[in-house]
């Protein structure tokens, strides 16, 4: 085994240790990112997804379903305005800079609805080409890793409560997985709000991707629907409604925290040089603009009318 792949593997398994914190584990692969050239990077894209999908499943078995409904009642209208609001400005700032149609579109689609994940959904269905693709993902991802170390820090100097800095980041970081870590590191009811809310907001892909069709005129009826919200839901109803199992959920608990972790540590590790090269300066700036845009006016909100 050459040595990159032993940095790497040992990389992974310091993520594991409890002295790892979300945002480290992210600074660890976005260092690696700019030193040593990825040896697992098509491995590593697949278990990125699916990782995810399961720690967030996991992370289920430690909420309890009468407080994320009514954290997910409370977030319902502010996801509406947000996301129509959100969609509505990329596509004017993408317009008024120039940036190409598609591109615009796909980090419009990234910042108000789940990052990734929706720009994955609607790439497929406007057929976009792998550089558009790789420019939106590139204006997220880098944006996400910013909001990771970012939002923690003003949430304290604000002095937002737990609830409020729930919301906050359900609303305003794009990607799940530095959604959930930033609600991991600011506390319990942080993150079961942020989970809960964000993984609404990210139902909203299926009505998204069903305009898209007739926007862009697609002969697409290929829909990507994230099932795995299901399954979230059922591991919050098992934890509330089966006391039985609680032993067993606070392990389940620990160990998908540590695969959020790892799966940050990947993230982190796949902003190379030549994917963040690969943005350009217009994209990035709609991506900024939209972001510091929907950041500022959800915290406004927040804190006017969220205890």
């Amino acid at each position: 085994m050459n040595v990159p792949k032993i940095i790497y593997i040992g990389a992974i398994l310091i993520c594991a240790f409890p002295f790892i914190d979300t945002p480290f584990a992210l600074l660890i692969g976005i260092i690696l990112a700019q030193t040593i050239k990825h040896p697992f990077h098509k491995t590593s894209k697949k278990l990125t997804h699916i990782l995810l999908q399961v720690s967030v499943v996991g992370l289920g078995f430690g909420m309890n379903a009468w407080q994320a409904l009514d954290a997910g009642k409370q977030g319902l209208l502010f996801t509406i305005f947000s996301i129509v609001t959100t969609l509505t400005l990329g596509l004017l700032i993408g317009k008024r800079l120039k940036v190409e149609n598609n591109t615009s579109y796909l980090i419009s689609t990234g910042t108000a609805i789940c990052g990734g994940s929706a720009i994955a959904a609607i790439s497929s269905i406007i057929k976009s080409n792998e550089k558009q693709i790789s420019t939106a993902l590139g204006t997220v991802f880098v944006l996400n890793s910013v909001a990771l170390f970012l939002f923690p820090w003003i949430g304290h100097l604000l002095h937002l409560s737990q609830h409020q800095f729930g919301v906050w980041a359900a609303i305003a970081i794009h990607d799940t997985s530095s959604v959930v870590g930033a609600a991991n590191q600011y506390g319990a009811e942080a993150l079961q709000i942020a989970t809960t809310i964000k993984l609404e907001r990210a139902l909203w892909i299926i009505p998204l991707a069903i305009i898209s069709v007739f926007v862009f005129k697609s002969e697409s009826k290929k829909v990507k629907i994230p099932y795995f919200i299901f399954l979230f839901v059922l591991a919050m109803l098992l934890n509330t409604f089966v006391p039985a199992i609680h032993a067993e959920a606070s392990a389940i608990v620990v160990i998908s925290k540590i695969g959020l972790k790892i799966t940050l540590f990947l993230i982190g590790s796949s902003l190379s040089k030549e994917l963040v090269a690969s943005v350009g300066i217009k994209p990035l700036i709609q991506g900024v603009l939209l972001w510091a845009f929907i950041s500022v006016l959800s915290l406004v909100v927040i804190i006017h009318t969220v205890l």
